[in-house]
């Protein structure tokens, strides 16, 4: 065999099997030396073990070792998202099935900017994204009102059936709402982006990108987005807008007033775009979905998968309730989609991102759902909510410890009650540079709050009880 066998084509797999179980080892030993959620001793000892393992990292000859020895550095020194220590961002631990989808992908190496480098893959992006346009934007909903209303209603005003909605994949929810801003710009020009001071930080970035006005911030009492505010900014503000509401915010995991905010553009005109890259998972669980009322208002709406969806990096998607908007991304070039094979049936898929090679990120969600369903899923996002329930629980009736509020999704905020915030920040430090838990930190109501983020489904009560005795045994008394 040759010293360089390539990952596809008929010697593909026969070429990757000793190498997966080479990485599969690899990861065992990484995992084992690390010990814990993160590689102890902080950010210097991390590189400085990193760099020892590695090397030179383009040696004049080779290395046939380099695969072991680089995974098993990498695995050692990484933070594990499935360690129920490991609980500080919307960093999930992803699924093995959608692990092993992903590998396929990497080794078929399909590139999504036309057809004939994509077949398959491109068919199957078109059908998982309108079933996830579909569960986000049910179009079931306005048919079965159809079909209830008489014949004679029905005979004498039609109604044109709408075009289903579409959603596009993209890398997360940073180039999702860049997207909607983007959409909404070529629909509207002119159009100010009005949002809550809670709003995610990609939304504002993204204006001021694509040269859209100055973006103005409505305060979020309580960490959402205040409709008493917005309703001012919209009457006194010149138009068009578009307002971004938030459903799964990233310091507390709260959701926006969704009902309230789509009365109001409606009333005020203006174009909604709703930010449920966090949330936006609660759609699979029929105990949960309730919380995302009003999110059919959106023309667009961010969901991203690697978060409440256990999806390896990047599985995000921009969902459009109006396939028409989508024409602004349109783009030719003649060697990826001339005309004349448009015209004899190759699709063009230049129009579905703004970037040109994309990889077949679709084939790990859609691997995951089939395997799963709708309610597999679902169970997944119980679960977790769930833990994070038990974790306020066991927060509140702690004396030591004070609760933020009751999580919304698995998001839990706490702190030691007569701490300080330099005291909390400290606490947080230590543990990390210990190796011993992962948590985040957020800041509301003008102090400073440890972030619980459970997304992992086989965290334990018994683990939940474990952090909270690491965190009370790292506070100074």
């Amino acid at each position: 065999m040759s010293t360089s066998p390539l990952a596809s084509g008929p010697e593909g797999p026969h070429a990757l099997g000793p190498l997966l179980d080479t990485v599969l080892d690899a990861l065992t030993q990484g995992t084992r030396s690390r010990g814990g959620p993160l590689p102890a001793g902080g950010p210097k000892a991390v590189a400085a073990r990193l760099r020892a393992a590695v090397g030179d990292v383009l040696p004049e000859h080779g290395d046939a070792n380099a695969l072991h020895t680089l995974v098993r550095a990498f695995a050692e020194g990484a933070a594990d998202p499935a360690h129920p220590l490991c609980a500080a961002h919307l960093h999930c631990p992803p699924l093995a099935v959608s692990t092993a989808a992903d590998l396929a992908a990497s080794a078929l190496n399909p590139s999504l900017d036309s057809w004939d480098q994509a077949p398959a893959a491109s068919e199957l992006e078109a059908l998982v994204t309108r079933a996830l346009a579909e569960l986000t934007l049910p179009t079931s909903t306005d048919a079965a009102q159809a079909a209830g209303s008489t014949p004679q209603a029905r005979a004498s005003a039609p109604t044109p059936t709408p075009a289903p909605p579409d959603a596009l994949v993209t890398t997360g929810g940073t180039e999702s709402n860049q997207l909607a801003l983007l959409l909404a710009r070529q629909a509207h020009p002119g159009t100010r982006l009005i949002h809550g001071a809670n709003a995610h930080h990609s939304l504002p970035r993204a204006a001021w990108l694509l040269g859209m006005p100055d973006p103005v911030a409505v305060p979020a009492h309580a960490g959402t987005l205040d409709p008493t505010a917005l309703d001012e900014a919209l009457t006194h503000l010149p138009g068009p807008y578009l307002v971004a509401a938030t459903a799964g915010t990233t310091d507390a995991g709260l959701i926006d007033p969704l009902q309230e905010i789509a009365a109001l553009c409606a009333r005020h005109h203006a174009r909604l775009h709703i930010d449920a890259a966090y949330g936006g998972g609660l759609l699979f669980s029929d105990r949960h979905r309730a919380k995302l009322t009003g999110l059919d208002a959106a023309a667009t709406i961010t969901l991203d998968l690697h978060k409440l969806g256990w999806q390896p990096v990047a599985a995000g998607l921009l969902v459009v309730k109006n396939p028409h908007d989508l024409t602004a991304l349109h783009h030719h070039a003649d060697y990826l989609n001339a005309d004349d094979d448009t015209e004899a049936g190759l699709p063009d898929l230049l129009g579905r991102s703004l970037r040109t090679t994309r990889r077949p990120d679709i084939l790990k969600t859609a691997v995951t759902l089939k395997t799963l369903g709708r309610t597999g899923m679902g169970r997944l996002v119980d679960q977790v909510c769930e833990r994070a329930t038990e974790f306020a629980d066991l927060v509140e009736r702690h004396p030591a410890f004070e609760l933020h509020d009751r999580p919304t999704i698995s998001t839990v905020l706490f702190r030691p009650g007569t701490a300080t915030d330099d005291t909390v920040a400290a606490v947080r430090r230590t543990l990390l540079t210990e190796g011993r838990a992962v948590l985040g930190r957020a800041r509301l109501d003008g102090r400073l709050w440890l972030k619980v983020t459970l997304l992992n489904p086989h965290t334990r009560p018994d683990d939940l009880a474990a952090l909270l005795h690491l965190v009370e045994g790292t506070t100074p008394r």
